[in-house]
């Protein structure tokens, strides 16, 4: 392994331990009233009464369970153990059997809707779960929740997932995973993030039912989310018509990964290979996001002729791996050079110093926005320990 490779893991490996895990393990424990604390500002000033996601809880368990599986440090396994037992008392609906998408700061439900992507991480949280610590009963968790969203989100007529439903599964007016998103009832990224749910549980159930679901997500993306030039159509409606041209340069390099790593979890040669060459083509049409700081610029709207040119911490995170992926399938060093450019990046403008973990986003100057969270509803250990995690296991 050459030296920028042994250096790259040795800093991945402190970064995981000590700026993140580290950092959530001694800041966002809610000793008052159970679970995590919903939102810890830029300045590490915790809100006690802020409300608490399902998606950031999901994504904890999800980290510290893969965490406590590499490094079987108790202290994950604590943090993984607390996420779940919160997620299985609070977040899970006893009644319809969705999952609450957010509560109260005492874990009251207060917005009871099934958002289909939380419900994907979920499953995503306790498959790893159980892959770390063997509980049988967080697989079964996940296998009940598979059923539920292939019964009610699944779009028998027409394919794919619709976004979110009533907590009794009825159809809803507003399907947006947040104020930014487009009101459409099929979405890349809950699509995405189904993908990646339903890869994680297809490694340790090998389900006939399951196995068609994936490959029918992986077809979705080949043929319908990805277009000719290897970016990602963000939004359809119900007929599968287009509704955006935005690019979005951190779910481009995101799903380029994902994918291919589905293809090889369903161990169909010819489709692996396809999809090698997809993930390839899709790592350098994300290129064109990187700027000359080597940061990748969050996304971009050709129609309007307008580019955001923020860096968000999670693009930097999914660029890591993202082009790393994509030098191993190539060979091509013009992908491993932008994934320790990223690490580059991170780690002069990204990485909080001072107050630990890394910042949201930085603007165009790589000067850090202070009006968002260090930890809360969106912002969570997942993508930057993830990445972390990845390289550490590809570079050994």
């Amino acid at each position: 392994m050459g030296t920028d490779l042994l250096k790259l893991r040795t800093e991945l490996e402190s970064e995981l331990q000590n700026n993140i895990l580290g950092y959530w393990r001694a800041n966002t424990i809610d000793e008052k009233h159970g679970g995590f604390i919903g939102s810890i500002n830029h300045n590490n000033v915790p809100n006690a009464e802020a409300p608490k996601g399902a998606v950031m809880n999901a994504r904890i368990l999800w980290t510290f369970a893969s965490a406590y599986r590499i490094n079987r440090n108790e202290d994950d396994l604590k943090m993984a153990q607390r996420a779940y037992q919160y997620i299985l008392d609070h977040f899970i609906d006893k009644t319809y059997g969705g999952v609450y998408w957010e509560l109260d700061f005492m874990g009251n439900p207060s917005n009871t809707r099934n958002q289909i992507y939380g419900l994907a991480f979920v499953i995503y949280g306790m498959v790893e779960y159980y892959k770390a610590c063997g509980d049988k009963n967080a697989l079964a968790s996940a296998v009940d929740l598979f059923y539920l969203i292939e019964k009610h989100s699944f779009d028998k007529d027409k394919n794919g997932y619709f976004e979110a439903l009533t907590c009794e599964w009825n159809k809803m007016d507003d399907y947006r995973l947040s104020e930014k998103d487009d009101n459409e009832s099929k979405t890349m990224n809950t699509h995405l993030h189904i993908l990646e749910a339903y890869t994680n549980l297809y490694r340790e159930w090998e389900n006939d039912k399951l196995k068609g679901a994936l490959s029918n997500l992986i077809k979705l993306f080949t043929d319908k989310f990805i277009n000719q030039n290897y970016n990602l159509i963000l939004f359809f409606d119900d007929d599968w018509t287009a509704k955006s041209d935005m690019i979005s340069y951190g779910h481009d390099i995101e799903c380029s990964w994902l994918l291919h790593e589905a293809a090889e979890v369903l161990g169909d040669s010819a489709l692996t290979k396809k999809v090698a060459n997809i993930a390839v083509n899709m790592a350098q049409a994300a290129l064109k996001g990187i700027d000359a700081d080597g940061g990748l610029i969050y996304e971009t709207f050709p129609s309007k002729n307008h580019t955001d040119t923020d860096k968000h911490w999670w693009p930097q995170a999914e660029a890591i791996v993202g082009f790393y992926n994509a030098y191993q399938l190539s060979g091509n060093e013009t992908y491993l050079q932008n994934s320790l450019n990223s690490w580059s990046f991170i780690k002069k403008y990204i990485v909080d110093k001072d107050n630990g973990e890394w910042y949201w986003s930085v603007n165009k100057d790589r000067v850090p926005y202070t009006e968002n969270d260090k930890a809360g509803f969106w912002k969570c250990p997942y993508h930057n320990g993830r990445a972390c995690m990845e390289l550490i296991e590809r570079l050994s």
